[in-house]
């Protein structure tokens, strides 16, 4: 006869088998292609996605809209990977929260589109006598992939299998929804930093030298110094602010004068855009500026340590006779170290230079919340 710790003891012990099951995914092991395509699960399960060569993400989507992000939805951002990797791949994982299908695509689209070619996974799709079969969404993904091919013209930016992290990692026309035009999004921010959400644009177009409305801001550089630069600017309505991408693998994405480290609920939020040591072309990403107030940005890359905490920030239009200068701004991201009220930074997709993943937030709580409901129904049969 067990007491009732040796039963919660021995309940516990079962869990991992008797709740929860790892579903392993690669991403790009089979060319463009999620192997397997598709999985049943049960909730609280996970899946975890290994990524392999070439650069690819996790991106939720809808049965109806294959190759567009599911705002809200599950996104590991682009996990560029070179071609001789094969230990430490960077890996993503999620958590199944509920018996719904789950959609999921790869929002890399240079050169191609890869989710019009088919790259494309699913977790518990209805059965291929359902109009929302496995089937029917790759079907619809394919059909999107066509339509492009009839209308596309050549694309100059290379793919990212030409190893290393050269200028093809990074999506050169992603369609996830931080990087879209976010301009109709109103920005939640405190008073000291009330701006309007820019639009932000991820075009791979190389900016005119005679253009008076674009400001080119190099991120990072090839000695690797973590900076913008310049770091802090002053731009009129209407102008565009273009990042160049230059060597290790960075990021910007807006945030808050207080709270410098930490993604501005509304904000933009580029991708991360790895490049190689020796690389001679970048990658660009766009924001336009809609208003006089001022802005605040930040790299949100934190391997092998945290590029903001490190001083990587940026300002357009900060008031520098004002205490919220850009001077100020950096020197609060350096003191909380990349940080805000103990809270880390947000991670989501971070990879470093050596390939190395940030596993999803939320999979450990879930693991945590199937042991907590576990003991709950073990105790009430003591």
């Amino acid at each position: 006869m067990f007491s009732s710790k040796s039963l919660i003891t021995l309940g516990l012990a079962s869990l991992p088998l008797a709740f929860a099951t790892i579903h392993n995914v690669q991403v790009g092991a089979d060319g463009l292609a999620f192997t397997p395509e598709a999985i049943s699960a049960e909730i609280g399960d996970q899946v975890v996605f290994t990524f392999m060569n070439k650069n690819h993400s996790v991106t939720q989507s809808s049965f109806d809209s294959p190759c567009s992000a599911k705002e809200g939805g599950e996104n590991s951002g682009f996990m560029p990977v070179p071609a001789n990797q094969t230990d430490n791949l960077p890996i993503h994982t999620i958590s199944i929260y509920d018996t719904n299908p789950l959609w999921i695509f790869c929002a890399q689209t240079a050169p191609v589109d890869h989710c019009g070619q088919g790259m494309i996974f699913a977790v518990n799709c209805p059965g291929d006598d359902s109009p929302n079969s496995f089937s029917n969404f790759k079907k619809a993904a394919l059909a999107f992939g066509a339509s492009l091919n009839a209308s596309a013209t050549p694309s100059s930016t290379p793919d990212a299998s030409s190893g290393g992290y050269g200028g093809g990692y990074g999506s050169s026309g992603s369609t996830d929804a931080s990087v879209t035009d976010s301009s109709a999004t109103p920005a939640a921010t405190d008073s000291s930093s009330s701006s309007s959400t820019p639009s932000a644009d991820s075009s791979n177009s190389a900016s005119s030298s005679n253009s008076s409305n674009i400001v080119k801001v190099i991120v990072g550089d090839a000695s690797g110094d973590l900076t913008f630069n310049p770091s802090n600017i002053s731009a009129p309505i209407g102008t565009t602010i273009q990042f160049e991408f230059h060597q290790k693998n960075h990021s910007v994405v807006q945030s808050t004068f207080p709270a410098p480290c930490s993604p501005m609920a509304g904000g933009f939020k580029s991708d991360f855009f790895g490049v190689d040591p020796t690389a001679t072309t970048f990658q660009t990403w766009s924001i336009t500026v809609n208003d006089s107030n001022p802005i605040w940005a930040y790299c949100r890359q934190t391997q092998p340590k945290s590029h903001c905490g490190a001083g990587m920030v940026f300002s357009v239009n900060a008031n520098e006779a004002s205490d919220k200068s850009f001077t100020a701004f950096k020197n609060a991201a350096e003191a909380q170290n990349g940080t805000t009220n103990g809270t880390t930074s947000d991670t989501s997709g971070a990879t470093g230079g050596n390939g190395n993943g940030a596993l999803s937030g939320h999979a450990n709580g879930m693991g945590m919340g199937v042991v907590v409901a576990a003991v709950a129904v073990l105790a009430s049969l003591l």
